[in-house]
């Protein structure tokens, strides 16, 4: 049963993060369960072999003594002498989250650590619901943080949220186009478009790929954010700048990914079934899919012509800020306030 167990525990499988919950005791709780379950099966028969063992013959008074060979079981390998057979598994997280937040985390067993590498080196995007809070701001942009500051939201309305999205949807897009490093002039690049495949080709600071609105119930708003490169620490600040750039304050009360790659919320396992079977018919399940996107994700390049890269490296530029609002304050304002933005 431990052997069978093991030769199906290879590949990635998707599990719901609890916010309060940290992804190192996550993960040790999965391996936890895991161990307990190759280990549960039934034991094999013990060995035997052959001892002589001394005894008494005959039925008389005098008994004389003499060698028996007799067949007893060997306990070297008995589980109550060494030990479950198994105690440790490889159990790799993908991309992490931090312990406020909670959603989709990626955890790959055995070989399937490996395609954690190739989902990091795909870059692909996840999606996260953010909810914000008008009014305050604190230390640490979370809600429960220490207050630094209150201020009035009587004047903040949908549109003027939806109109600072925008833009900061574009300038990130923008962004984007020039990390991908690739010339938008060919064919090639329009059929990646088409397919959804310009990212960047290295390292960037958190890219929004798309932005909106959910719900608008002042104080409170709820934001669906698609992104990559991002740190959760990184979505609370920019719930801190939009309440900036709307005048007033905002802190982050919730931050969740309900998308991690080709994961979703339907993939991701609860904490009742972080078990043998489930894990194991979750990794069956995803295989296909996991293969199947990470060839069209790591497929060798286009012909794309590439443009020639900044100064800089890569390596070497900062986030100014997490929304990428720094750079362009004044398009912001001058937006808001209904004038013109520079192209």
């Amino acid at each position: 049963m431990g052997s069978r167990g093991l030769a199906r525990l290879h590949g990635l499988f998707a599990v719901y993060k609890p916010p309060g919950l940290k992804w190192k005791h996550l993960r040790d709780t999965v391996e936890l369960q895991l161990l307990k379950g190759v280990n549960a099966g039934r034991a094999p028969a013990p060995e035997q072999r052959v001892r002589f063992l001394l005894g008494p013959v005959g039925d008389g008074e005098e008994k004389a003594l003499t060698l028996t060979a007799t067949s007893v079981p060997t306990l070297t390998n008995h589980p109550l002498v060494c030990g479950p057979a198994f105690t440790r598994l490889k159990i790799g997280v993908g991309h992490r989250l931090d312990a406020q937040a909670s959603g989709v985390l990626v955890l790959g067993v055995g070989h399937g650590r490996r395609l954690l590498t190739s989902m990091y080196n795909a870059h692909l995007t996840k999606d996260y619901t953010v909810r914000g809070l008008l009014g305050k701001a604190t230390d640490d942009f979370c809600e429960d943080g220490r207050l630094v500051e209150k201020s009035t939201y009587d004047h903040v309305t949908r549109e003027k949220l939806d109109r600072i999205l925008a833009l900061i949807q574009g300038s990130h897009q923008k962004a984007l186009v020039m990390y991908s490093n690739v010339d938008l002039q060919t064919q090639e690049a329009y059929d990646m478009a088409v397919r959804g495949l310009i990212r960047p080709m290295g390292k960037s600071p958190m890219l929004v790929t798309g932005i909106r609105c959910v719900s608008f119930a002042p104080p409170e708003f709820l934001l669906e954010v698609q992104c990559m490169h991002e740190t959760q620490k990184q979505l609370r600040r920019l719930v801190h700048e939009i309440g900036l750039e709307l005048k007033t304050t905002a802190v982050c009360s919730q931050v969740r990914r309900t998308r991690d790659g080709f994961f979703t919320l339907d993939d991701a396992l609860l904490r009742t079934q972080w078990d043998l079977h489930n894990i194991q018919d979750a990794i069956q399940a995803a295989a296909p899919r996991v293969a199947a996107e990470l060839e069209k994700s790591l497929r060798p390049g286009l012909g794309i012509q590439k443009l020639p890269g900044p100064s800089r490296p890569w390596d070497s530029w900062g986030p100014s800020s997490a929304s990428g609002l720094e750079s362009c304050a004044g398009s912001l304002k001058g937006q808001v306030a209904g004038g013109p933005v520079d192209g």
